[in-house]
C-alpha cells in the first residue's frame, strides 16, 4: 500500500514536486500575466474616474507636483487609494485562500463565514459603546471582533452528526453574519456619533483615506501576509487530511492557529481601513486554481497578486459607470461575485457534500 500513497503525498506536499518539469511553465506564465494585469489595474486606478487623467501628467505628478489640478488629484486622491486597494486587496485575497485551504470548504470567504461581519460589529461597539478614537484601537477591535466571529461559526457549523461540512459553515455563517449586521445597523441608527462616522465606511469603500491611514495599519498587512505565506507548505499536506499531514510532519495544531491568526490580522486590518467587501476572497482563489492546480504555494501567491488587481478594477469600474458620481466598491464586487457563487454552488453541488 506504500508505494501507492506515496505519489499523492508528495504531490500535494511537495506541490510541484511531483508534476512534470514542464507544468512550472503554465504557473510561471500565470505569475507574468497576473502582475501585468495588477500593473495594468494600478495604471487604470491612478489615470481613470470621474476626472479623466492623461497618462503622461500622471507620470509627471509621480515624479514631482507641478501644482495643477489633475497632479493634485494624482498625488492627494489616487496614489493613497491605490496603495490601499493593493493592500486591501490581497488582504482580502490572501484570507479567503487560507479559509479554503484550512476548512476545506470551497464556499470560505470573509464575508460568507461572518469574518467581515464580526470585525465590523467590534468597530462600530468600539466607537459607540467604549468611545474608541484612535485607528489602532479601532483595529484591535476589528480584530477581536473578527476572531470572535470566527470561533462563534466554526462550533454552530460543527455541531450535530457530520462535523463542519462547507453547507453546514455557509449556513452558519450566514446566520451570524445577520445577527452581526442587524447589531451593527441598531447601533449606528440610536447613535448619532457613531452614525456620522460610519454611514459612508459601511458601505466599503477605498475613498477618502490619507497615507497616514495605510501606514498605521501596514504593520497588521505585513505579518499578516508573511505568516500566512508562510502555512503554504503545511496546508499542502493537510489537504491529505489530517492523519497523512501528521504523518508528514506537520503540526496541526499549530498550523491552524497560525492560519487562523493570519486570517484575523488580514480581516481585521481590511476592515478597519476600508470596510466590509464582500466575494474578492472567494473568487479570486478558484480562478488561481482553475489556472495553477491545487499547490497552496502558488494559490495563495497568486491570490496575492490578483485580488488587488480584480478590487482595483473594480473600483475604476465604479467610478466609470456613474459619472459624476460613483458606486463603491463592495457594490462592484457583490455584483460581480454574487454570480460566481452561484456558479460555485451549481457545479461543485456543495450541497451534497
Amino acid at each position: 500500500m506504500a508505494p501507492a500513497t506515496t505519489p499523492p503525498a508528495a504531490a500535494v506536499a511537495g506541490g510541484a514536486a511531483a508534476r512534470p518539469r514542464a507544468g512550472r511553465g503554465p504557473r510561471a506564465t500565470a505569475l507574468v500575466l497576473a502582475l501585468a494585469l495588477l500593473a495594468a489595474a494600478v495604471v487604470a486606478s491612478l489615470a481613470v474616474g470621474t476626472r479623466a487623467v492623461p497618462l503622461g501628467t500622471v507620470v509627471q505628478a509621480l515624479a514631482g507636483a507641478d501644482g495643477s489640478q489633475d497632479a493634485l488629484v494624482v498625488r492627494e486622491l489616487r496614489v493613497p487609494r491605490t496603495l490601499l486597494g493593493l493592500a486591501v486587496g490581497s488582504a482580502l485575497g490572501l484570507s479567503g485562500a487560507l479559509m479554503q485551504a484550512l476548512t476545506r470548504n470551497p464556499l470560505a470567504d470573509p464575508g460568507l463565514l461572518g469574518v467581515t461581519s464580526g470585525a465590523a460589529a467590534a468597530m462600530v461597539t468600539g466607537v459607540g459603546v467604549l468611545g474608541l478614537t484612535s485607528r489602532l484601537g479601532l483595529v484591535w477591535a476589528s480584530m477581536a471582533g473578527a476572531a470572535a466571529a470566527s470561533a462563534v461559526v466554526y462550533v454552530l457549523g460543527s455541531a450535530g452528526r457530520g462535523g463542519a461540512t462547507p453547507v453546514r459553515l455557509a449556513l452558519a455563517g450566514t446566520a451570524v453574519s445577520v445577527a452581526l449586521t442587524s447589531t451593527t445597523t441598531a447601533q449606528v441608527l440610536l447613535d448619532q456619533r457613531t452614525f456620522d462616522r460610519f454611514r459612508f465606511w459601511q458601505v466599503g469603500s477605498l475613498a477618502g483615506q490619507d497615507l497616514d491611514a495605510l501606514v498605521q495599519v501596514l504593520p497588521f498587512f505585513a505579518v499578516g501576509t508573511v505568516l500566512g505565506l508562510a502555512q503554504a507548505r503545511p496546508l499542502n499536506a493537510l489537504a491529505l487530511g489530517v492523519d497523512p499531514g501528521r504523518a508528514l510532519g506537520v503540526r496541526v495544531g499549530r498550523t491552524r492557529l497560525l492560519t487562523a491568526l493570519a486570517v484575523t490580522l488580514l480581516c481585521g486590518a481590511a476592515t478597519a481601513t476600508a470596510g466590509p467587501i464582500w466575494f474578492v476572497g472567494l473568487a479570486v482563489p478558484h480562478a488561481v486554481r482553475a489556472l495553477t492546480g491545487p499547490d497552496q504555494r502558488w494559490v495563495l501567491s497568486l491570490s496575492v497578486v490578483l485580488s488587488p488587481a480584480l478590487l482595483l478594477l473594480s473600483d475604476v469600474l465604479g467610478r466609470v459607470v456613474a459619472r459624476p458620481g460613483e458606486l463603491e466598491v463592495s457594490i462592484v464586487t457583490a455584483l460581480l461575485g454574487a454570480p460566481v457563487l452561484i456558479a460555485l454552488v451549481r457545479r461543485r453541488r456543495v450541497a451534497q457534500l
